[in-house]
């Protein structure tokens, strides 16, 4: 399966981001990918208020990005969010093309390094596991990294990859700790961890201010014994890999964690 992490930097305006998707999408299926990951928070970055511009999931930026999807003949992921009855939003993945239309709704929400998400996003609730042309892909969120049990219960549901759409706070040691749990949930679950996170804005001349996890760049993938496979910097970019399936089988038998579980 061939793979594209789309490194970007998302602004205010989500008509101004279908831009980006839109480019990604192309240069992504220009080079072969099957899947093009785009990062959390795709739709508009964080540090704005979400509620006004939250729409569902057949509003018109999904509806855009499926359009995408479909016209490059490729699957989706990318990060936006949706309204919720109790006036906050969810932080929401879209999954769509090449069969798929489904959605993930992140779980654990980043109260942390004073931050409060929960704020202003409601939680979700289910794992997801899709399958596309045979291959089953997990989905997790950004500070879902940080819990390793929804790792290894996606790889108990069949994945044999799974996606982590992020947009990483800065901050002293923060690139250490993303590295180390992207890798770290690679090997709790044996599986393929395929990370992309938002660009640093400063990467295009935009400083952050306040609290927000804005991005800090370095997507990477990791293979499923935690090695880093390929990695991105700061800046955006495209990176495009190919993850092979035997891989999984091979350290599943090397090393059969997921087996020898007491807990």
């Amino acid at each position: 399966m061939r793979i594209a992490s789309c490194q970007i930097v998302s602004g205010p305006d989500p008509k101004a981001n279908l831009e980006l998707v839109a480019d990604g999408v192309r240069r992504a299926a220009e080079a072969g990918a099957d899947l093009a990951v785009f990062p959390e928070a795709t739709m508009a970055c964080f540090g704005i208020k979400l509620g006004p511009l939250a729409e569902p999931l057949d509003g018109p930026w999904a509806s855009e990005v499926r359009r995408l999807a479909d016209e490059a003949g490729i699957a989706v992921v990318a990060g936006m969010f949706t309204p919720t009855e109790d006036g906050r939003v969810t932080n929401t993945l879209l999954i769509t093309g090449r069969g798929l239309d489904t959605s993930y709704d992140k779980i654990h929400l980043f109260d942390a390094f004073g931050f409060a998400e929960s704020r202003t996003v409601a939680p979700g609730s289910q794992p997801v596991v899709v399958d596309l042309d045979g291959t089953k892909i997990g989905v997790t969120t950004c500070y879902d990294v940080r819990f390793p049990g929804l790792y290894t219960t996606l790889a108990d549901q069949g994945a044999s990859v799974i996606v982590t759409a992020a947009s990483w706070g800065a901050g002293e040691g923060k690139r250490e700790q993303w590295e180390l749990l992207v890798r770290a949930r690679a090997l709790d679950s044996t599986s393929w961890v395929v990370a992309c996170g938002q660009a640093d804005p400063r990467s295009v001349g935009r400083e952050p201010s306040g609290t927000a996890p804005t991005g800090i760049g370095y997507s990477l993938v990791a293979t499923p014994l935690g090695q880093v496979h390929a990695q991105l910097a700061d800046a955006p970019e495209v990176l495009v890999v190919d993850l092979d399936p035997a891989a999984v089988d091979q350290a599943r038998r090397a090393v059969p964690v997921l087996a020898n579980r007491r807990f």
